[in-house]
């Protein structure tokens, strides 16, 4: 059942929504989110979308993940990097004179489900434990966890799977090297960001729902998924 939200509840979600739009378009076009490095571009960019999702709700959660993936597409069609091919169309692939359409589907699809999943993770352990603090701290550590895991994993796997030629020949490795290069990027990139994301998304999501009032996912989140 949809409930009506007060005034003061819609206003203070209408200025978080601002904020996390604002904070993720700095990120994007300063290094503080997205990382240039030889190989590929590191990113913190999921950490303001977990946590948007968590206070949020999926909706808005979703909208923030498809913002992260526009700027990554912006990102790396200006200032491309080895593996760029992979998240830009406009980006020929080695050794051809076009793009990829499936650089699309890793740039945008892994990204918008970065902004659903934590707040289902954090709901979940939440319905299940309640909403104590240790719960929730929990609950938002895992949703951290989760989205990071989502981030990494979907990029990394389908690069692997729909594009894994084009990634051997921009390594100068043989079709067989393929799985355990891309493990190899998934344990340098993906261990870092996921212990950034677990950290940062417990200390903020507390943080703020404590000085705001915000429930986020549990409770009082069952509205927004209306």
């Amino acid at each position: 059942m949809k409930t009506q939200a007060s005034p003061t509840h819609s206003a203070r979600e209408l200025v978080l929504t601002s904020l996390f739009t604002a904070v993720i378009l700095l990120m994007a076009f300063t290094p503080l989110g997205l990382i240039d490095l030889p190989i590929i571009k590191a990113t913190i960019l999921h950490v303001p979308v977990i946590i948007g999702s968590v206070l949020l709700g999926p909706k808005k959660g979703a909208f923030f993940g498809f913002l992260f993936g526009l700027t990554s597409l912006v990102k790396n069609t200006m200032a491309p990097s080895l593996l760029s091919f992979a998240f830009s169309p406009f980006v020929p692939l080695p050794g051809t004179a076009s793009g990829s359409p499936w650089a699309l589907v890793i740039c945008f699809a892994p990204r918008i489900l970065v902004g659903i999943v934590p707040y289902f993770a954090a709901a979940g352990v939440q319905k299940l434990f309640g909403s104590s603090s240790l719960s929730r701290t929990i609950s938002y550590a895992l949703a951290g966890a989760f989205g990071a895991v989502v981030n990494t994993g979907l990029v990394m796997g389908l690069m692997g799977t729909v594009l894994s030629g084009a990634f051997a020949a921009a390594q100068g490795i043989s079709h067989d090297l393929v799985s355990g290069a891309i493990l190899g990027i998934v344990l340098a990139n993906g261990v870092p960001e996921t212990i950034a994301a677990v950290a940062l998304t417990t200390a903020i999501c507390l943080a703020v729902t404590k000085a705001a009032g915000f429930c986020g996912a549990g409770r009082a989140g069952k509205e927004r998924v209306s």
